[in-house]
């Protein structure tokens, strides 16, 4: 496939486009005037100042279409997603709460078969929340809470110019049925594997190895990278040919693909050997993708050719530039 073609198909997809409005959001609920709240929109979760912790909060919403085609793994990723976003901060999930909403009991009990599963997986117990048993539509919402030492937290708006852009995937997973985005590397492994992969990211925090990292959500992981570009108000340049892939996986859709355990970082060139060898003990590839440099474009190169995917001068993904404010 042409890069002009792969450069399109990230700019148009949903995962990305419908990420726009999240700045007409934010801008109505600033948290400017509460001290206490030392990060929020831009990053994977809030961080609430308490004692020599800040307090994670994060809450995902599943989309109805998922809801809807297969409620079982509409369940499991809504724990999923928020298991990641409390990782991606360099911290530990410590509990959740959902919101559950249902019109088909068949529905529900597909949904609840998921959550349980992933809260066995994951081990972060879902303590409480509110259940509509009564409405014309079915939904799994979750939020949940993590803690991180105020030494340790990572940030998506730390990316410093010269850092290396490093993708680490698990490559060891699927595509479940009729999820064409969706590479499952969690549901068959060991509950201690999948543990340990979420808790290297605490390692890495304790190390400080990295400025700035987010977990690879619904944008894929170019996507994802250039959230973390828009957030740090930096550019950076992406070789295709580097990213890890499976064998038979095609480029298009690996790079759209929500992660079940991805993460991209921007990492001081120094560190980057120790952290992608930290991530091969618990069965994730890593590898130095790109470089990151003030020119506020996020820039794809495929052998010879080099094309601009985002220029954060005029373009928005979610808006959310916590430099700017």
């Amino acid at each position: 496939m042409t890069l002009e073609a792969i450069v399109e198909a990230i700019r148009t997809y949903p995962g990305v486009t419908r990420k726009r409005a999240v700045h007409e959001i934010v801008g109505s609920l600033s948290t400017k005037e509460f001290p206490h709240v030392a990060a929020s929109e831009g990053e994977d979760a809030a961080a609430v100042e308490y004692g020599n912790d800040y307090i994670l909060f994060a809450a995902d919403g599943i989309m109805e279409s998922l809801v809807d085609s297969d409620p079982f793994y509409a369940g499991y990723f809504a724990v999923l997603v928020n298991v990641n976003d409390i990782a991606a901060m360099g911290g530990r999930p410590l509990a959740m709460v959902d919101v559950l909403s249902l019109s088909k009991s068949k529905v529900c009990g597909q949904i609840l078969k998921g959550m349980s599963l992933a809260v066995k997986k994951f081990n972060v117990p879902i303590v409480g929340g509110h259940t509509h048993p009564d409405c014309k539509y079915n939904a799994i919402d979750i939020s949940i809470i993590g803690k991180v030492p105020k030494t340790d937290i990572i940030l998506s708006c730390k990316a410093k110019d010269d850092d290396d852009i490093v993708f680490v995937l698990d490559l060891d997973g699927s595509f479940p049925e009729g999820l064409r985005y969706a590479w499952d590397t969690t549901t068959k492994k060991d509950d201690s594997l999948v543990q340990a992969q979420m808790e290297m990211m605490s390692i890495i925090a304790s190390k400080h190895l990295v400025h700035s990292a987010k977990d690879i959500s619904n944008p894929g992981c170019i996507g994802t990278l250039g959230m973390m570009l828009e957030s740090s108000m930096k550019g950076g340049t992406v070789d295709l040919g580097l990213i890890p892939i499976p064998d038979g996986v095609d480029m298009i859709q690996w790079l759209l693909a929500y992660q079940g355990c991805g993460f991209v970082f921007a990492c001081p060139p120094g560190n980057s050997s120790e952290l992608i060898s930290l991530f091969e003990t618990v069965g994730c590839s890593g590898a130095v993708v790109g470089k990151i440099d003030n020119t506020m474009k996020l820039k794809l190169t495929q052998r010879e050719e080099t094309k601009v995917v985002f220029d954060f001068e005029k373009d928005i993904i979610t808006g959310c530039s916590p430099r700017k404010r």
